[in-house]
């Protein structure tokens, strides 16, 4: 029997590319309110609870909102929110994240999927940290490229408007307060001590990131080198179909001394790299915003709860 999906929030950006994994589909049915009753709470209220998975592509409120609807115990929640990634209850929809992970989502109906920043950062640091590497009290810094889809449909709208000012086209810092809303997450699920300074970018492409973290040899725990950490970051991400470590040194994965931005697009990949020297290395996650950081990985998490190969529909 199909499994039928309901996303809140489908025309959104996450909603539409989990749609569009979904679209052809043959073990899924996708619901979704008539037209003629989008603005009706009950008929959502409805569909919140006949489905057998819900997929919430909202703002933080309404996905609190919506969640509170769900009387149905046996409705599945994979929110792309921001809204429960360090609540109670709720279970962060990261599968390689350790090995008890992927039993975790297995058994629970209530999934986050980690915000895209989050993703690249938990991915490089989270088995460092766990296996005293790097200490929890590092004081980790951090810097992100991506493409301006993860701003959602307004800075979509702002990016592909006419008449665009160049201040636009260019590079942009942003989050200047240093209080990004990813930053809960990235603590609480790398076990940091202290939040790390985090610095991203927006650029004029619509897709892709590259997340960066610099570390002093001297400053870890344990004093490995750049290639015996490649080599325990490889161990440790062995086997796993969506995350790669590319091997050391990663000048022959450069073109021209330069990482290149959009080589995971439209997958659900996430490619490490670790650069370096004797004294300093450089931790490097390159993955789609829009993929393992956003719909790919909610919709691999679904496959996880499906108990199917996870790389359907990815």
């Amino acid at each position: 029997m199909k499994k039928t999906v309901f996303i809140d929030g489908q025309h959104g950006t996450t909603g539409l590319k989990i749609r569009e994994r979904l679209s052809t589909r043959q073990d899924i049915e996708l619901i979704k309110i008539p037209e003629a009753n989008r603005k009706d709470p009950h008929a959502k209220e409805k569909l919140l609870n006949e489905a057998d998975f819900v997929f919430l592509c909202l703002p933080d409120d309404a996905a609190r909102e919506s969640v509170s609807l769900i009387k149905n115990k046996s409705v599945c929640v994979i929110d792309g929110s921001t809204a429960h990634r360090i609540a109670e209850g709720w279970v962060y929809g990261f599968p390689e994240l350790k090995k008890e992970q992927r039993g975790l989502i297995k058994n629970s109906q209530r999934i986050t999927v980690p915000g895209c920043h989050a993703t690249g950062f938990i991915a490089v640091l989270y088995p460092l940290v766990a296996k005293g590497i790097v200490g929890a009290d590092y004081p980790v810094t951090c810097h992100t490229t991506a493409g301006y889809s993860g701003g959602g449909k307004l800075m979509i709208a702002e990016y592909q408007g006419e008449n665009v000012p160049d201040y636009i086209k260019n590079p942009r810092p942003y989050a200047l307060t240093l209080k990004h809303k990813h930053l809960p997450e990235m603590t609480k699920i790398t076990g940091l001590t202290h939040p790390p300074l985090f610095a991203p970018t927006v650029v004029n492409v619509y897709e892709g990131e590259i997340i960066s973290i610099p570390l002093f040899v001297r400053q870890l725990k344990k004093k490995l080198s750049a290639a015996e950490i490649r080599a325990f970051l490889a161990d440790y991400y062995a086997g796993e179909r969506f995350i790669k470590v590319m091997p050391y040194p990663a000048d022959d994965y450069l073109k021209n001394g330069f990482m290149t931005f959009a080589d995971c697009n439209d997958t659900n990949n996430l490619d490490i790299f670790v650069f370096g020297n004797a004294e300093m290395i450089l931790l490097s996650a390159r993955f789609d915003n829009l993929g393992k950081g956003a719909s790919g990985a909610a919709v691999q998490n679904m496959n996880i709860k499906l108990g199917i190969d996870e790389a359907t529909g990815l």
